[in-house]
């Protein structure tokens, strides 16, 4: 018998097929609707490292709005306090906390001003993503969870406290600023990890070290062949977390190409400039240079073996890794000859990577140093950054010191920053039980229980706080610190459900 169906049985069908195309731009309509409004308000207001004042006032006009208590530091730091509700008034009192700054991140053909735009995002499936910058999920999303838990009044949880600091991203200033007497909670859940169900309890510490070096500028010879190299399409990523996976570094590539070509030809350097923040893996890279016209061909037979090199090497983890040649205009001038050289060689000789694995924890990278950025100042200076990290001090100081060394044989002032501790895990945590037992009620297996080759700001709010018993979660992102930063929805509506259980549970 053939059925009919009327207008009205496929109409609903139509209107659900529309809702699910509309859900990948629309994100009022993933759940839950208060946490992902947050975040949209969130990525619509720039907050770079150390340029957070509209999110401050943001943060602040949301304690009037709904009437709880803030406090504002001299450093910036927001720390709004919200009662407990019926029932949970003799609890321990809990602690919050993300920090309010993003890494500011961009592909070169993206026009994107991050102290004026808003972030430009979009939901691809599971995914939300920015249209060629970083997204700031690290750790926007950490922050819209805590606003959709002070907004609420239908979240059951103990005295809270909700912390957001400033500038963890370029030096974790503000949580060094953080005054001994700010807070009272004695439990603390960061919420700034990238993890689906992991609970981290350790973090590394971490110091940065700079080199300048002084060039002087000398008149570009004559009967010059010019051109520039690019080096693109890496991956990049945040140099704690992804320093294990071997990622390309854009400096060490195109530097390990010119010095290659140096050792054949007179290479003169016009210009060299890879990466941008300490903290994240140089995705390109770029460099002008002369050498004379006989050695052109060369130049571009050189560059075929290099490229076919380096797709050997890097192929199965940089797929989409460029090194494109153009020829330029010669400037009037280039960095002299003996600088020039210094600088090759001891972009060559300094390290990056992992330098050891953790003794006690398997898989744990132990300590790293990341070769982050190369760049020409306009007073004749080239400043050199890295970043080294480790879960053991000395062993910190100690791969610095290497990288100092390599620095100053080339001539370079080295100085290091001040720098921060790293957090030693408490495995008999009070808090990592509860939260490891929420996780299994829930989900229905167990948690995993880790530490991090990234700088948190546990470890110094350890150092004011001794009492504190802390864990460190987060909802699923990948990417993070470069344009391929993304998080996962079905994530973070899991590390929600999570964290709701686990205030209830202190």
């Amino acid at each position: 018998m053939n059925e009919k169906f009327s207008c009205y049985e496929f109409f609903p069908n139509i209107l659900y097929i529309f809702a699910l195309l509309k859900i990948k731009t629309n994100m009022e309509l993933l759940q839950p609707v208060e946490l992902w409004k947050y975040f949209h308000e969130i990525t619509q207001i720039p907050r770079p490292s150390k340029k957070e004042e509209k999110v401050i006032e943001y943060l602040q006009n949301f304690s009037r709005t709904h009437k709880l208590d803030c406090v504002t530091d001299k450093a910036g730091n927001v720390l709004i306090s919200k009662p407990a509700t019926d029932g949970y008034e003799n609890r321990k009192k809990a602690v919050l906390q993300a920090h309010m700054d993003m890494v500011c991140e961009k592909n070169s053909d993206v026009n994107h001003n991050f102290e004026t735009d808003p972030i430009n995002y979009y939901i691809d499936e599971d995914w939300v993503k920015a249209r060629g910058t970083t997204l700031g999920g690290d750790n926007g999303i950490g922050m819209a969870m805590m606003l959709t838990i002070l907004s609420s009044d239908k979240i059951n949880h103990p005295e809270l406290e909700c912390l957001f600091t400033v500038d963890e991203e370029t030096g974790l200033t503000g949580a060094f600023a953080l005054g001994n007497d700010m807070l009272k909670g004695e439990v603390l859940i960061n919420l700034d990890s990238e993890d689906d169900g992991v609970i981290f309890i350790g973090c590394a510490g971490g110091i940065d070290t700079t080199a300048l070096l002084d060039f002087q500028p000398e008149k570009s010879p004559e009967n010059y062949f010019t051109f520039s190299v690019l080096v693109k399409g890496l991956k990049g990523g945040h140099s704690g977390d992804d320093i294990h996976r071997g990622l390309g570094n854009a400096n060490k590539i195109l530097n390990r190409y010119l010095w290659n070509l140096n050792k054949k030809t007179d290479l003169r350097l016009h210009k060299f400039s890879g990466g941008n923040l300490r903290n994240a893996i140089p995705r390109e890279a770029t460099a002008l240079v002369s050498v004379p016209w006989s050695e052109k061909e060369n130049v571009r037979v050189l560059l075929n073996h290099f490229i076919a090199d380096v797709e050997r090497e890097f192929g199965v983890v940089e797929p989409n890794l460029q090194i494109i040649l153009q020829s330029e205009s010669t400037p009037e001038f280039a960095v002299d000859k003996l600088t020039s050289n210094n600088l090759l060689n001891v972009l060559y000789a300094c390290p990056h990577g992992v330098k050891a694995m953790s003794r006690d924890i398997p898989g744990l990278v132990e300590t790293s140093t990341n070769l982050a950025s190369v760049k020409m100042q306009p007073d004749n200076k080239i400043l050199i950054t890295t970043s080294q990290r480790s879960s053991v001090e000395t062993s910190k100081y100690d791969i610095a010191y290497q990288v100092e060394s390599v620095l100053t044989l080339a001539g370079a002032r080295v100085t290091h920053g001040e720098g921060y501790p790293g957090w030693k895990p408490n495995l008999n945590s009070e808090i990592l039980k509860i939260a490891k037992d929420t996780y299994s009620i829930l989900f229905g297996e167990d948690a995993q229980v880790r530490a991090i080759h990234a700088g948190l700001e546990c470890g110094l709010f350890l150092e004011k706080y001794p009492h504190l018993d802390m864990i460190s979660i987060g909802p699923q992102m990948y990417g993070v610190h470069s344009p391929d930063e993304r998080l996962s929805v079905s994530s973070t509506q899991k590390c929600w459900k999570w964290l709701i259980e686990i205030l209830k549970d202190i």
